[in-house]
């Protein structure tokens, strides 16, 4: 079966699943627009297996052109499907790969589930693999699409989880941490999230020195996991630090 053929069997698979108000309740779900099938999850999840079942022995060539088309299809369950099918395929993931999902972020990639998809699962299988990519990802911190800011924090958590490349989390989170794009804010306490069971006194101690550029938002992420005495000291501090703020705020006001 061509690449052609495979995507529009993909496409006839999820229109065949879709479900119009389930769809219209993910369109108001997610705040950017998205174009749905309406499909479930579960029905997402069942055509990625018939779709690898396919393409498993394709070359790496061929597979990229069916996620390419998948892409082109433009839907928010498309762009599952595609996250679904390769990460099947990670353990060959490598600096080709790397360079593939980069260009997906740059190209295909407008809302967050396809975000996350392609930073946790796929990006995160290369820095897994090959460390030398974490240059890469540093660069995302600069950049002026949300998504490959908010992808620079999500492609780590994996590492995060296992209490690898902790410096580099933090270093990572540092450059994000005063970002008031809410997806990236999201993305940074999350990662903070993830962090802390393997590394609670460096996180920590990163919060307790970064609040103050964090936003309530992020710290709250930050904090989900942590001990009731760490969630004190965290989000106590910070809510310090607010009232401080507001009381100087007050009082420039009364001297003017």
């Amino acid at each position: 079966m061509t690449a052609e053929a495979m995507a529009e069997r993909s496409d006839g698979w999820l229109r065949e699943r879709a479900d119009e108000e389930f769809g219209a309740g993910q369109r108001r779900f997610f705040q950017h627009e998205v174009e749905s099938y309406g499909a479930r999850g579960d029905a997402v999840r069942e055509i990625a297996r018939l779709v690898y079942g396919e393409v498993k022995r394709w070359t790496p060539e061929q597979r990229d052109e069916l996620m390419e088309r998948l892409w082109k299809l433009g839907r928010l369950e498309s762009g599952a499907v595609v996250c679904h099918v390769m990460r099947r395929f990670a353990r060959g993931f490598g600096r080709r790969e790397f360079d593939l999902f980069e260009r997906w972020l740059e190209e295909h990639v407008r809302n967050w589930a396809h975000t996350d998809g392609v930073a946790s699962w796929l990006v995160a299988g290369c820095l897994a693999r090959d460390e030398r990519l974490l240059a890469r990802v540093w660069r995302w911190t600069d950049s002026p699409n949300r998504w490959k800011r908010r992808a620079a924090a999500v492609s780590l958590l994996q590492e995060a989880k296992q209490g690898r490349q902790t410096e580099f989390v933090l270093r990572v989170a540092k450059k994000l941490v005063a970002d008031r794009d809410d997806m990236v804010e999201k993305g940074v306490g999350w990662l903070l999230k993830e962090a802390y069971p393997r590394r609670p006194v460096e996180v920590v101690r990163f919060l307790v020195a970064e609040g103050a550029r964090a936003s309530r938002l992020t710290l709250r992420y930050a904090a989900e996991k942590m001990s009731a005495a760490d969630r004190r000291r965290v989000l106590g501090g910070a809510a310090g630090r607010e009232g401080e703020r507001e009381r100087r705020g007050g009082r420039a006001k009364q001297d003017s």
